[in-house]
């Protein structure tokens, strides 16, 4: 059965994003290194999962011609892989997705992405989108958090684990630290 992964930025007080959704603080720390780290990632999933909120950021950055994308030449190969993969955007506010590959998910997200998981493939990627992870994680539907800490407190924002209640148990499986400071924690749910 395929996987659903989280691949999650944080800061190191636990904030997914800004209060205005800002991320200035994620591109201070990214590097060669770590674009090569998340092609690697995306190259082991098929299907990328997400809220409109990380939709609309990710698609308005690199819904392009990767060849004619002005862009850092390391993130070529995750450009490619992002504009061709399945990608299924979960929003109720939204009626229409215009990235290559990209459709609105029809059904719940229990059903579609039970569904999902079932059918052969690799894994599924969901960046960033903290609802749909929510909704997820109390569906008992996230087999993998890898989450991405960044050396730098902003204070206030979007929390990561706001609306989850109760106990998560996770178990540490993997680390890998990068010359900028940033930590990928590898977290199996038990």
């Amino acid at each position: 059965m395929r996987k659903v992964i989280v691949s999650m930025n944080v800061t190191l007080d636990g904030f997914m994003a800004a209060k205005d959704c800002g991320l200035d603080w994620h591109f201070r720390s990214w590097n060669e290194e770590m674009a090569r780290a998340t092609a690697e990632q995306l190259s082991r999933a098929d299907t990328i999962l997400l809220g409109g909120i990380t939709y609309r950021g990710m698609a308005q950055y690199w819904n392009a011609d990767p060849v004619n994308m002005i862009r850092p030449r390391e993130d070529l190969d995750f450009a490619t892989m992002l504009n061709s993969y399945p990608k299924v955007v979960f929003s109720k506010t939204m009626s229409t997705v215009t990235w290559h590959n990209a459709r609105l998910a029809k059904r719940s997200i229990g059903d579609e992405v039970s569904e999902l998981k079932r059918r052969e493939g690799k894994d599924m990627i969901i960046y960033g989108s903290g609802k749909i992870v929510t909704a997820l994680a109390k569906l008992g539907l996230i087999d993998e958090f890898r989450m991405w800490v960044h050396p730098v407190v902003i204070g206030c924002g979007k929390p990561v684990f706001k609306e989850l209640a109760g106990l998560f148990d996770l178990q540490l499986v993997k680390t890998e630290i990068f010359s900028s400071g940033v930590v990928i924690l590898f977290y199996s749910v038990r």
